[in-house]
């Protein structure tokens, strides 16, 4: 038989020295293991998760925590709406482009019509809620927040999820009481439940850079705390990306399962319900191009040590207003068993210059494009439509 021409395109067989496991691999497979035994891991070892965990490895643990926490075949979505009742706000976070200033003509506070007619359109829509927010506004006082929530809760029918930490700061401040009685006042108003926006990242340092009027991290959590004792249902966020280090992400992480831990053992119906994290985005801010744009890939790791980290919280969202629907979806696959809202008004992360909408058909389509069935739930995660555009 003729000699094979030198480019005949056949690959020649050469014997290969033996590779060197690769310690540092070798660990990050041991916490993936013990992830996907349902054992906790420690800080360190989401740590190595974050910094060196292959993508798709991730993806197979953390989908397993959440398929131990929820139903493998099924997605929730919620029809709600964000409603910041006044953008007048004198904490000035260097990170936001939505709010302004006490006694700048531009600043506005909804009137109850304007509140009636939002609370209308929602409910036209198959809706059951507001994520109420706003600045802190020092014009305000207490009777009015009071006022605020029974109006829309008794009088109008809408569940309120209401109300970031600093805001309940300040409403302590203004009605001389505790934490503690504050909320418990707000939830014999009619506040069903409290939204974790604010948290940034729970690091003493970040939090002095970005948003030093908002105080420590102690702050934030003080507030979760006093709502968890009163019985209240919260989510946790994090806003990453603003030049915190990884290991300063899973000090956050560490701070929330701590809390949630205390939560469980009171047995009183408070805690977490959820957690949504989401990058940076720093349009029309200080920030703008001084910080490197997030990625789909870092979103995706950060989500699925989180949904591992995190084994004592129920539900992780899907950040698809600021990743987008594609992204959204994919999220699915690293720990996410919730869509989110519709999003049928967005405020804050507009006026940074990125947010997605869908209707609800496109919200049935997106989940079940990713291979699940939908459900709606409302703010605390009941049953509002098992089977929703089944009919």
């Amino acid at each position: 038989m003729p000699p094979l021409p030198a480019d005949h395109g056949l690959r020649r067989v050469t014997a290969h020295a033996p590779v060197a496991p690769d310690p540092a691999q070798d660990l990050v497979a041991g916490v993936l293991e013990k992830a996907g035994q349902g054992l906790r891991v420690t800080e360190e070892e989401a740590l190595r998760l974050l910094e060196g965990a292959d993508l798709l490895d991730l993806s197979v643990a953390a989908t397993a925590v959440r398929n131990r926490h929820n139903d493998p075949a099924r997605v929730s979505f919620i029809i709600d709406r964000n409603v910041n009742y006044t953008d007048v706000c004198n904490v000035y976070c260097t990170f936001c482009a939505f709010y302004h200033k006490p006694g700048d003509p531009r600043g506005y506070v909804l009137t109850k019509e304007q509140l009636r007619q939002k609370a209308e359109e929602t409910k036209a829509l198959g809706g059951t809620g507001f994520l109420l927010q706003g600045g802190v506004n020092p014009d305000l006082p207490w009777d009015y927040y009071l006022d605020l929530v029974s109006y829309l809760s008794k009088d109008l029918g809408i569940w309120v999820h209401g109300f970031s930490p600093v805001e309940i700061q300040m409403m302590a401040k203004l009605s001389g009481q505790s934490l503690r009685k504050t909320i418990e006042d707000l939830r014999d108003a009619g506040l069903g439940s409290i939204p974790g926006g604010g948290a940034e990242v729970l690091v003493a340092r970040i939090r002095k850079k970005i948003a030093p009027l908002k105080g420590g991290p102690e702050k934030w959590l003080e507030v979760m705390e006093a709502a968890h004792e009163a019985g209240l249902k919260t989510t946790a966020t994090m806003m990453y990306g603003i030049t915190e280090t990884l290991a300063e992400r899973i000090e956050h992480f560490r701070v929330i399962r701590e809390q949630q831990d205390r939560a469980l053992a009171r047995n009183n119906g408070g805690g977490y319900t959820a957690f949504v994290a989401w990058p940076f985005q720093s349009g029309h801010t200080v920030w703008e191009g001084k910080l490197q744009k997030p990625t789909d890939a870092e979103y995706l790791r950060t989500i699925a040590v989180a949904r591992i980290y995190l084994d004592n919280v129920p539900h992780i969202q899907s950040s698809w207003v600021t990743m987008g629907r594609k992204t959204g979806q994919l999220a699915l696959s690293y720990g996410c068993d919730d869509m989110g809202s519709l999003m049928l008004e967005e405020n804050v992360v507009s006026a940074a210059g990125t947010c997605h909408s869908v209707n609800k058909d496109e919200m049935l389509r997106m989940i079940q494009g990713a291979g699940f069935a939908p459900w709606q739930r409302d703010n605390i995660y009941g049953v509002v439509d098992a089977s929703p555009g089944a009919r």
